[in-house]
């Protein structure tokens, strides 16, 4: 029946997702530590990335570029999952209610709007794990004490804090990031695997060549465009209450602070994750979803 292969594929998105996200953070971790704690830092703490690198290794050892992985391990398997989940769901929603469309293909604007609609029921597991991300990751750097024991204990924390409210603190930002973020990166790689799929063969087809490629140049699009709101959003979640009334207020103080390069801090690292991480991302959804399709 027709509900019946609806769940079926809305399943499939969900798990394919979420192999996507575990590929991800294995990959892109160390890469998002050094960005954060760029952001993050008073200024002269650092000399760049490669001194974040020096300082965490001389500090935790190789594990320590793993830290606070933990949340998002935990979570991007949801996160991943309702992000891929969301866009299927979005791209089919497009369809119906364009019923009399002559192209089955959705256009690169259809696709981006898909791929905006995704980040919404996305941050609602997003704003919290990112939170507990952001809070361990810059937990202890610059040579201060460590806080947090490790995501539970961040999490206890939060809530005798300010309850569900803290938990959630940086949620307009990571919807000002992701939304626009996801828009770029879902239509990137659409337009992308499709101009690198041999002719004659479908999109759908199985080509490691062009799914790294495209997958890599997904991430690019996306980071391209999410550093300012990422900035704001690493800077909202690890400041102590009160610091910022809001996205706009962090915006100005960073702004009248730092300068307006500070909204650019951390591009590097992020940039040298986007690719790796994302083409690692598209690998392990595309090839997950083969096996799936395989089975049901």
């Amino acid at each position: 029946t027709r509900a019946a292969s609806s769940a079926s594929e809305n399943l499939k998105s969900f798990v394919a997702g979420g192999f996507g996200g575990i590929a991800a953070v294995l990959t892109g971790h160390p890469f998002d530590l050094t960005k954060t704690r760029l952001q993050t830092a008073p200024a002269g703490t650092y000399k760049g990335a490669v001194d974040v690198v020096k300082q965490a290794l001389a500090r935790d050892g190789p594990l320590g570029l793993y830290r606070g992985v933990v949340p998002p391990l935990l979570g991007v398997t949801p996160i991943f999952a309702v992000s891929f989940w969301a866009y299927d769901a979005s791209k089919a929603l497009i369809h119906a209610v364009t019923p009399m469309r002559k192209d089955k293909s959705l256009s690169t604007a259809e696709l981006a709007t898909a791929g905006f609609l995704s980040a919404v029921p996305t941050t609602i597991v997003t704003a919290p794990v990112e939170r507990a991300k952001v809070l361990l990751q810059v937990d202890g750097q610059g040579g201060s004490q460590k806080k947090y024991k490790g995501v539970i204990d961040v999490i206890g924390h939060l809530y005798r804090e300010g309850g569900i409210r803290s938990i959630y603190r940086g949620s307009v930002a990571t919807v000002a990031r992701d939304g626009p973020g996801s828009a770029a990166y879902f239509a990137a790689y659409e337009v992308v695997k499709k101009l690198l799929t041999p002719a004659g063969s479908s999109p759908n087809d199985l080509h490691l060549g062009s799914i790294i490629v495209a997958g890599g140049m997904a991430g690019v699009a996306m980071w391209s465009i999410a550093i300012p709101p990422d900035v704001l959003k690493s800077r909202l979640q690890s400041a102590p209450a009160g610091t910022y009334s809001g996205i706009m207020d962090c915006a100005r103080k960073t702004i009248a602070t730092d300068g307006m390069a500070a909204l650019w801090k951390g591009f590097g690292p992020a940039m040298a994750r986007a690719f790796p991480a994302n083409a690692a991302t598209f690998l392990g959804v595309e090839a997950s979803r083969k096996v799936l399709d395989g089975l049901f």
